[in-house]
């Protein structure tokens, strides 16, 4: 069986997209979203960073952090997977019930099924990467070694 989530209102796994509602704390700031965070990480250290973080919801800051007129940290395409690593791991450390339901899912695989993304995602025809979905099995590792 293949666990597949894309909009953050499908249940059950709907809360594995970036865009669900669930806060997290990193360095001490509050992120209404891990969305909200990766985004803003594109400009860590400008105003970008955080005007973003206070985007009115998980989809404007994805406009925000897509917007090419402002100005792209020059080590991004080196750094976003770790990025959205921290973002994810932190999300179900912070919330136990999404936590509870990460490990529900056993060894079974996890695809963000993305239509138009073939980097996080695995696109229209499934020939996409899935970082998000391997990146959240790699989460779901990590907190079972840890015992939770």
């Amino acid at each position: 069986m293949m666990i597949s989530f894309y909009s953050a209102r499908e249940e059950p796994y709907g809360c594995f997209s970036n865009f669900s509602r669930h806060g997290i704390k990193i360095d001490g700031v509050w992120w209404p979203t891990s969305e909200h965070y990766f985004q803003a990480q594109k400009f860590a250290g400008t105003p970008h960073e955080e005007a973003v973080r206070r985007a009115y919801s998980p989809k404007q800051a994805a406009e925000m952090g897509r917007d090419r007129s402002r100005p792209l940290r020059s080590d991004w395409e080196s750094v976003k997977d770790d990025v959205m690593l921290r973002a994810v791991l932190r999300k179900f450390e912070t919330h136990a019930e999404l936590r509870e339901l990460l490990l529900s899912t056993g060894d079974e695989e996890i695809v963000e099924n993305a239509p138009g993304d073939y980097y996080w995602g695995v696109g229209r025809d499934g020939s996409g990467q899935n970082k998000l979905g391997q990146i959240l099995m790699e989460v779901r590792s990590i907190l079972r070694e840890r015992g939770r």
